[in-house]
């Protein structure tokens, strides 16, 4: 447990001096304040105003860029220090293979939250400054869903860094899957429906494996709590989980995916030749 520290240590007081930490880091918290100073606060769509309108748009920003900028900073830890024999010098310390795996993984995870728990910082303090009312229920479950999304992709990261044999790989490998849940599983599942191939209920329950619709759905729900705005696909949901159940299904599965896929690619990473 010493050394896994040590190791997160490590890890994370080098991401601060990487300039990509930093430019991603203003990207997430100028990207938040630019909504502020871009009047968002001050329109209203489908009823939503103020600072519930800035988190509702932020939301969607997060959906589609977050899992990519997490799979590509994450898919390349493990197979780049693979192929640069840092693996080698860090051998031959009494360091565990399980604590330098979990400890970089920790490492990751601190340097892709902290950004986002600043920006959400950002926006209860300009909520506060504009006079705004802060719904702390909200911004607290949204930063539970980031958390958890976070969670789920450097799982999924160190798993496909674990796999690829290459830094190229493990790129292609990123960009696929983050491909594969923004378009391919929506277009598939589109084509199943138009077709009949398959139930409304088989083509939802596959749906609702995909991570990036979970968060879309589990985060509409914080605003919209019969979920009105994404049709008939409501009424599946409600009446299978509830609108706190579903909540808990999504905090859960994102969580429990995520600690998952980490517990597979170290599995992968131990018993594989790492120099």
């Amino acid at each position: 447990m010493k050394h896994a520290l040590s190791i997160f240590r490590m890890d994370a007081a080098g991401a601060l001096r990487n300039p990509w930490f930093w430019a991603y880091a203003a990207a997430v918290i100028l990207s938040c304040a630019s909504l502020f100073a871009a009047g968002i606060t001050e329109s209203r769509v489908m009823g939503f105003t103020g600072l519930t309108r800035v988190l509702l748009i932020f939301i969607q920003a997060s959906n589609l860029v977050l899992p990519v900028l997490i799979l590509i900073a994450t898919v390349r830890t493990l197979v780049k220090e693979r192929e640069t024999n840092v693996f080698e010098y860090l051998l031959s310390f009494p360091v565990g293979l399980a604590e330098y795996f979990f400890g970089k993984a920790l490492g990751q995870l601190f340097v892709i939250v902290l950004p986002l728990l600043a920006a959400m910082a950002l926006s209860v303090l300009l909520g506060f400054i504009g006079a705004h009312t802060v719904p702390w229920d909200v911004v607290l479950l949204y930063t539970a869903l980031l958390f958890a999304s976070s969670v789920f992709y450097v799982g999924l990261g160190f798993m496909l860094s674990s796999i690829a044999r290459s830094q190229e790989i493990g790129l292609g490998l990123a960009l696929f899957v983050w491909l594969l849940f923004i378009a391919l599983l929506d277009i598939a599942l589109l084509g199943l429906l138009m077709k009949g191939m398959a139930s409304e209920e088989v083509v939802f329950a596959i749906a609702l494996a995909n991570p990036i619709q979970i968060f879309k759905i589990a985060a509409i729900s914080l605003f919209d709590p019969v979920l009105s705005v994404i049709g008939p696909a409501a009424y599946f949901i409600l009446d299978s989980f509830g609108s706190t159940g579903f909540m808990i299904y999504s905090l859960g599965f994102l969580l429990v995916g995520g600690i998952g896929f980490l517990l597979a690619g170290f599995a992968v990473f131990k018993n594989r030749d790492l120099v």
